[in-house]
């Protein structure tokens, strides 16, 4: 395996889920890929998919022709051999900027026909990683579950076979005290941030590594 594809969906590059994903990414790296990483937020003006048509009329069917700062992260995509993807779960949910390119990525394999529903690409193993102020264990409780089986699934027929990686109970901000904040319990968060979130980066690193060298 050659190329990954990490894809940041935070508007922070290093914080949460922007570790995480460059983790999975230092891990495919160990492994001997090649590895090109994106920022969504720092991408030039871009949106999701404007209903265009142009991906089902020859000769660009099955591909997004949109000039846009999402243009050369499906490119990426196209020529890669695994992808890396996460986003932070906002209002319950992933990001704006996820979805934005979750459109442009399916949208464009549909055929919008019963015989073949899918324009014909190559399947590659993917990775989708999603951090939250929730716990993990309580993802059933609040719906993240459904959210995240539904991503899940988009990836699964859109990209190929997926692993997911669920992060939660995360630190929102490194200085709580600048914050008139009672929701949450900041020392615990902090402490968390120190001896867990560790352990979920090495996790990350593993199933980067795993992508390229047992790929699923």
């Amino acid at each position: 395996m050659g190329k990954i594809v990490a894809v940041n969906a935070s508007p922070r590059t290093k914080f949460n889920t922007g570790s995480l994903v460059r983790e999975a990414a230092r891990g495919a790296e160990s492994q001997g890929a090649q590895v090109q990483t994106f920022d969504l937020a720092r991408l030039e003006k871009h949106s999701g998919c404007m209903s265009c048509f142009a991906c089902k009329l020859a000769p660009n069917e099955g591909t997004c022709v949109f000039k846009d700062g999402l243009a050369p992260v499906l490119a990426a995509i196209r020529e890669a051999d695994g992808l890396i993807i996460g986003t932070p779960n906002y209002l319950g949910d992933a990001t704006a900027e996820f979805k934005a390119l979750l459109e442009r990525l399916v949208f464009q394999r549909l055929t919008y026909r019963h015989e073949p529903s899918l324009y014909g690409f190559r399947r590659i193993p993917a990775l989708f990683v999603m951090t939250s102020n929730a716990s993990v264990d309580a993802y059933d409780d609040c719906g993240y579950s459904a959210i995240v089986a539904r991503y899940k699934g988009f990836l699964e027929t859109m990209v190929g076979d997926t692993k997911t990686l669920l992060v939660g109970e995360t630190m929102q901000v490194k200085n709580y005290d600048r914050y008139n904040w009672d929701l949450f319990d900041a020392e615990a968060r902090r402490k968390r941030h120190a001896d867990v979130f560790p352990h979920e980066l090495e996790h990350a690193f593993q199933l980067g590594s795993e992508m390229v060298s047992n790929p699923w």
